[in-house]
């Protein structure tokens, strides 16, 4: 199976690439970790011109269609910039609210696809999380629960978690507007979108991570020379591309399979996103310890990609729940 990508999407990846490189996105997070929303909000809005959100949402709502392996490209950029926001949970809520139809899609999908509304999705069960993420900051947060689903009307105390820019609160309140075997269908299609673009923000950030850390220890010195001479740290620099570039095709197999729509798609996503997020929490540990002491601090930008690594872990399946549904063939345990 091929998994180069075409020349359209090579200049979609160098387009985002160039525009967020241009955007301050280290302002834009330290920003978000604090409360202020509006930097970030008008970098949201600059994504959704850019087409990002429409690629979650269906033609029929101005989208173009749920595309995985463009959003996967696309997600790898965001996390290769460090973008904060629900970004995983608005395509996922995307997923889902395609697949449902009815008043909430013909509402939400249009704002969603054109950036008018930053949407979160909290999903109770099975085995998910009671805490929305940044539902401070949403417009809209949707709660799957079982086979039922409602959107919320409030949202309790901010929590803060080990990355500053990921706030999670409960979601508290609102109607349930479906229910049914197909809220549970759509759920579960919805979750795998999600762990498909963490995992695809997690190999992003953990090639930013690799990248920023050849640059230091080309240039600190030791003993009168590089770092990055050293037999040691060139082999953990190695070590660390070789799990790298093993999860990239990981996540090619897990778009593809979700494009089909075919029974191997739940396990596909589930080892992609063990893979590269496990490859990402590796380059943070590198980088970290490679960096020293400068690693250590918050002033420097490198610690808004290193404390994103264990959440983006975590989120949307943990590397014991993605092992699992490998070995169950991608159900869910």
């Amino acid at each position: 199976m091929r998994f180069l990508l075409d020349d359209e999407q090579r200049e979609f990846a160098r387009t985002l690439d160039g525009m967020l490189g241009s955007a301050g996105t280290p302002g834009v997070v330290r920003a978000w970790a604090s409360g202020d929303h509006g930097p970030g909000r008008a970098l949201w809005g600059r994504l959704a011109e850019a087409g990002v959100f429409a690629l979650a949402v269906p033609e029929e709502h101005e989208g173009v269609g749920l595309l995985p392996v463009e959003l996967a490209v696309a997600f790898g950029e965001l996390g290769r910039h460090a973008v904060p926001g629900p970004v995983a949970e608005t395509a996922a809520a995307g997923a889902l609210l395609g697949r449902l139809g009815g008043d909430a899609a013909h509402v939400w999908l249009p704002q969603l696809a054109s950036g008018k509304a930053v949407v979160s999705l909290c999903v109770l069960s099975p085995g998910g999380s009671p805490y929305a993420l940044d539902a401070d900051a949403a417009d809209a947060v949707f709660v799957v629960d079982g086979d039922t689903v409602r959107l919320a009307d409030s949202h309790g105390p901010v929590q803060p978690s080990a990355d500053p820019a990921r706030r999670q609160a409960r979601p508290l309140g609102g109607v349930v507007f479906a229910q049914g075997p197909a809220v549970t269908a759509a759920a579960a299609y919805a979750a795998d979108v999600a762990a498909l673009v963490t995992a695809a923000q997690a190999l992003g950030l953990g090639r930013t991570l690799l990248e920023r850390t050849v640059e230091y220890v080309r240039r600190r010195t030791q003993f009168g020379v590089a770092v990055g001479s050293f037999q040691a740290v060139k082999h953990r620099l190695a070590d660390t591309l070789i799990a790298l570039e093993f999860a990239q095709p990981l996540i090619y197999a897990a778009a593809l399979a979700l494009a089909a729509d075919g029974p191997a798609a739940g396990r596909e996503v589930a080892a992609a996103k063990v893979s590269a997020c496990e490859a990402a929490y590796g380059a943070a540990r590198t980088a970290l310890q490679l960096h020293g002491a400068v690693g250590y601090t918050e002033e420097p930008d490198l610690s808004l990609w290193i404390r994103k690594a264990r959440p983006l872990r975590t989120a949307w399946g943990t590397p014991a729940v993605c092992r699992a549904r490998v070995l169950a063939g991608g159900a869910v345990q």
